[in-house]
């Protein structure tokens, strides 16, 4: 009898192999991510109460994910108002959120 190949494990497989980690910062506390991470899902990682403050002062998160909302607006290598979940994580860079 033939020998079937799984391809879902066969590409997870592969996919780990080759997964690159960058190191970056988020309020001060180093995170490390996968390479073509978005800045969004790093700061999840670190597990941050909110990205920003809203004018009356609540915590605020993303909502729709691709920038449409500016929700996730935080401030990149020193550079503020920054989308969150249209920016690519890079090694080295700072995030600082309104938390």
């Amino acid at each position: 009898m033939p020998q079937v190949c799984n391809i879902g494990r066969t590409i997870f497989a592969v996919t780990e192999f080759l997964r690159t980690l960058i190191t970056l910062k988020v309020n001060n506390k180093s995170v490390s991510v996968n390479e073509g991470t978005t800045v969004a899902a790093a700061i999840f990682v670190v597990c941050t109460d909110g990205f920003r403050r809203s004018v009356g002062g609540d915590l605020r998160g993303p909502l729709c994910g691709m920038g449409v909302c500016f929700e996730c607006r935080v401030t990149i290598d020193g550079v503020r108002l920054q989308r969150s979940c249209n920016v690519l994580a890079a090694n080295g860079m700072e995030v600082v959120t309104d938390e």
